[in-house]
């Protein structure tokens, strides 16, 4: 006898546990840096694109860069 599974859909509570954890590991690594510079730059009324306003490269590039020449703790 072979019994068909039923896929359901995850729960609500289930979906927004996992985006919160999604959420805490992003902050904690700093994955989401550029998109908090994004958020600044736009309360001062800046766009991506805008002279001034880096890319995601340069913004990555530029911290990479801050980061080697003031070492903090970290683990890497």
């Amino acid at each position: 006898m072979s019994a068909a599974r039923r896929v359901t859909a995850p729960a609500p509570a289930a979906r927004g546990r996992r985006r919160g954890v999604r959420w805490f590991v992003r902050a904690l690594l700093g994955e989401d840096a550029y998109e908090r510079y994004l958020e600044h730059q736009a309360e001062h009324g800046r766009a991506p694109g805008d002279p001034g306003v880096l890319t995601a490269r340069e913004f990555w590039r530029d911290r990479t860069d801050r980061q080697d020449r003031a070492p903090q703790g970290r683990c890497c």
